[in-house]
């Protein structure tokens, strides 16, 4: 039952994918532009970044169960806050608390997900994990027509009973025993050789892919013309990649090791990137929307099996901290992303336009993930 509850939980935090087709509208009810909107994804990303670690490492010691109801209830109260925020400053506040929620929930749920489950099977249940948060990064979809029909606060407000339908059943979920700790963790133990190297490779993979998340809106609302609700159609093309790879990949790395699907998935998000890094104002919306499946595609791809090295790395009574040091490494990678990307666009935009450092900034993007899987891929040892 763990699985499903953390699936559950795992699923109401990704919904945060409505968030990213309302930007326009956020920006526009604010009088803000669209660089200052990555401070909507840094306050919440930057937030669950540091608190996944901590409260995965915290769990190993007074129960996944208990933390992850905090994380939920945490959510309920952000979602609130967020749907009724009266300023800029306000929202960002909002989601300062809705990523301490969110941190608690995600370095929670793979320890959750994988609890009591042989080696072999790690990597399906994890794929099924996965796979709950690409369903729910599918949520641009319907937020795009609630933002047409109802405004960019109902994509806080639909949340709520979502939240907390997931609080009632982790409610009556039965927390497991806590194993003692025999030593408290050192700095040995989050820079060992494969754990470092993971955490890099999902730092530039999860970075890279927000170029999507931030600038994709708007321009396929802005540049092109798109309605909020067909825009969202097309944006949820790179979480339903995601959400297709997740199992599959998985499943491959229960068979093949980790490496290589970690390798092929990179390889894919680059080539995704890279093709929308070559857009402008009259590219065939099938290509685009080619390109961003296949980014979202190759980061499941990756994800999975990469996620699968670090917590193989760590004993049993460390599963939250290892969960969370997958997240702080993936998040962290956002933040840097969305910064990055961010002051691209600030700085270009004047020379070249919007489209023009939206193209440089996907560029950017697939070179960096180009040469994270050519690093992988030196390090990639056959399995025997």
């Amino acid at each position: 039952m763990s699985r499903w509850v953390a699936a559950a939980g795992a699923l109401v935090v990704s919904l945060d994918s409505m968030m990213n087709i309302a930007f326009p509208a956020i920006a526009a009810a604010f009088a803000v532009p669209p660089e200052r909107v990555r401070w909507v994804i840094i306050c919440y990303v930057l937030t669950y970044a540091i608190t996944s670690f901590a409260g995965g490492a915290a769990a190993d010691r007074i129960g996944h169960v208990a933390v992850f109801r905090a994380g939920i209830a945490l959510s309920v109260v952000a979602f609130v806050m967020g749907g009724a925020a009266g300023s800029f400053e306000w929202l960002l506040v909002a989601r300062v608390v809705q990523g301490f929620a969110g941190g608690l929930i995600y370095g929670t749920a793979p320890a959750l997900a994988t609890l009591g489950a042989p080696a072999e099977a790690r990597g399906r249940r994890l794929g099924f994990l996965s796979a709950a948060m690409g369903l729910g990064l599918l949520g641009s979809l319907p937020a795009g027509a609630l933002v047409e029909s109802f405004g960019w606060r109902a994509v806080y407000h639909v949340r709520v009973p979502a939240a907390l339908a997931v609080l009632l059943w982790a409610a009556v979920t039965r927390a497991e025993p806590v194993e003692g700790l025999r030593k408290p963790m050192g700095i040995g133990d989050v820079t060992l050789g494969p754990v470092l190297r993971a955490a890099s490779l999902s730092f530039v993979a999860r970075g890279a892919i927000f170029a999507i998340w931030l600038l994709a809106p708007f321009y396929l609302v802005e540049t092109r013309g798109l309605g909020a609700f067909v825009g969202g159609i097309f944006f949820m093309l790179t979480p339903l990649g995601t959400t297709v790879a997740a199992p599959l990949s998985g499943r491959l790395a229960d068979r093949v090791g980790a490496s290589m699907p970690a390798v092929v998935g990179l390889a894919l998000e680059a080539g995704g990137l890279a093709a929308l890094g070559l857009v402008d104002g009259a590219t065939p919306l099938a290509a685009i929307a080619l390109a961003l499946f296949v980014a979202g595609f190759g980061l499941g791809f990756f994800e999975v099996p990469n996620m699968a090295t670090i917590m193989a790395a760590f004993p049993s009574s460390r599963q939250g901290t290892a969960g969370g040091l997958s997240f702080l490494a993936r998040t962290l990678g956002v933040v840097a992303g969305v910064a990055v990307t961010g002051q691209i666009v600030a700085s270009r935009s004047a020379a070249v336009g919007f489209l023009g450092a939206f193209a440089e900034s996907l560029l950017v993007a697939a070179l960096a993930v180009a040469a994270a899987s050519v690093f992988a891929l030196v390090g990639t040892r056959p399995r025997r």
